[in-house]
């Protein structure tokens, strides 16, 4: 499996940005995608899943009500819409793939090569 994570880019606090997740090289139905943000100096952390199988999400607290994690089982693409950025949502954003429904980094063995997502005060 494959991931292709893009869309970041530098946007003002109070924005908006969607990030997309494309998946290549296997069935990634009976997988559960989810992302992860990592800010320089911290540990990578869980942002979100959802569920190939039925869409099905999932979400860290500190992102709750702002983002949402949407699929397209078409065209294998997951998508992570983010409103009402702040500064502290400052991070790489990376895409992920497992088989098991997971907020653990370690349960994830396939990921995006990330995207770095700005938000200027």
């Amino acid at each position: 499996v494959q991931l292709q994570a893009s869309g970041g880019g530098l946007v003002q606090a109070g924005g908006s940005l969607r990030l997309s997740c494309a998946g290549s090289g296997g069935a990634l139905s009976d997988h559960y995608m989810a992302w992860f943000r990592q800010a320089p100096g911290k540990e990578r952390e869980f942002v979100g899943t959802i569920s190939w199988y039925d869409g099905s999400t999932s979400y860290a607290d500190s992102v709750k009500g702002r983002f949402t994690i949407d699929r397209d089982n078409a065209k294998n693409t997951v998508w992570l819409q983010m409103n009402n950025l702040k500064p502290e949502d400052t991070a790489t954003y990376y895409c992920a793939a497992s088989r098991s429904l997971s907020s653990a980094r370690t349960s994830y063995p396939y990921w995006g090569q990330g995207t770095q997502v700005t938000v200027s005060s």
